[in-house]
């Protein structure tokens, strides 16, 4: 590799956005939508910073939306377009900063429109329970499964949030469970219901010491080999408990988590109690929950509508 070419000086970038704090999983993903970007350019012989100009950036981009992916040749959607080259903004910008370039040639690109789109559904109550009873509680990994299940139902936090919690998270006095650098490398502190940490406390003292692989790291939910899940594995057996109950809705860890902030929103929480929960750092992110919340805008869909003033008769419908 030669010390001029993009991907020696983006190893620089690695390091400093290490140095200032960036998070191993922004770090990880800036470096995959880099590198495709670098193995575009070097199979059109462009390899070095200097070799990048506006007119080449904005050849990728129409190479980005003509793009087809290999495994469901569908192609990116506005976002993952819109990720990849503001990658690029960012890694030209330092490079400008650092005199690698007289100018960044990404500065005044044209990003793709984002879409603005709703959540995937989330679970009714009564879907909630079937889940939530899916798991074999006579066993050690049916115990444990029940206590993940219900602290993703009680508090909605992400799944690698879930993964990174330590005993030392859960206060069971207090009922409270911290997060700690959670996305953005932001702590914050949750409420967790009662019968979440009834399970997590069964889990806790009968099933974890089964498990626990000295020397004790202090990883709360762990597999039966005694290691943390991994993402995949965590989805996985949420997926599986789904399929159990025979819901067929998108998702897996995440429902969960669009399913408590939409079933906490219909029961009057204010948005600001729920974007804390959640863990957003900008309310706009929260508010798509009140296009998916369609309780209170059924209830006066039905007073004010005159269609909707009479009954529906009941009919037996050949779709059901």
């Amino acid at each position: 590799m030669h010390p001029d070419s993009l991907a020696a000086i983006a190893e620089e970038y690695y390091e400093w956005m290490q140095v200032t704090n960036y998070s191993e999983r922004t770090i990880q993903n800036c470096r995959r939508n880099l590198g495709y970007f670098f193995t575009w350019c070097e199979e059109r012989g462009l390899l070095r910073p200097a070799d990048v100009t506006k007119p080449i950036v904005e050849r990728y981009q129409r190479h980005l939306f003509y793009y087809r992916q290999q495994r469901t040749g569908q192609p990116l959607t506005p976002g993952s377009q819109q990720v990849r080259l503001t990658a690029i903004r960012t890694f030209f910008k330092w490079l400008a900063r650092k005199n690698y370039v007289l100018y960044n040639p990404a500065g005044d690109l044209y990003m793709p429109r984002a879409e603005h789109r709703l959540p995937h559904q989330s679970l009714t109550l009564a879907e909630v329970e079937r889940v939530l009873s899916q798991p074999d509680l006579k066993t050690n990994t049916g115990i444990r499964d029940r206590a993940i299940l219900e602290t993703f139902y009680s508090t909605g936090i992400r799944r690698l949030e879930l993964i990174k919690l330590t005993v030392y998270n859960v206060d069971l006095e207090r009922e409270t469970l911290f997060i700690c650098q959670g996305k953005g490398k932001k702590d914050r502190m949750l409420p967790i219901g009662t019968r979440a940490l009834d399970w997590i406390e069964q889990y806790l003292y009968d099933i974890r010491p089964q498990y626990v692989v000295p020397p004790d790291q202090g990883c709360l939910f762990l597999t039966r080999w005694g290691g943390p899940f991994s993402i995949n594995t965590l989805s996985y057996m949420v997926k599986r408990h789904l399929q159990n109950a025979n819901i067929n809705k998108q998702g897996s860890c995440h429902l969960f988590r669009h399913t408590m902030a939409t079933l906490m929103l219909e029961n009057g929480a204010d948005i600001r109690y729920i974007q804390q929960m959640l863990g957003h750092a900008a309310i706009e992110s929260t508010k798509v929950y009140t296009q998916v919340s369609i309780r209170t805008l059924k209830a006066v869909h039905s007073q004010t509508h005159p269609a909707s003033y009479k009954p529906r008769s009941k009919r037996k419908s050949k779709y059901r």
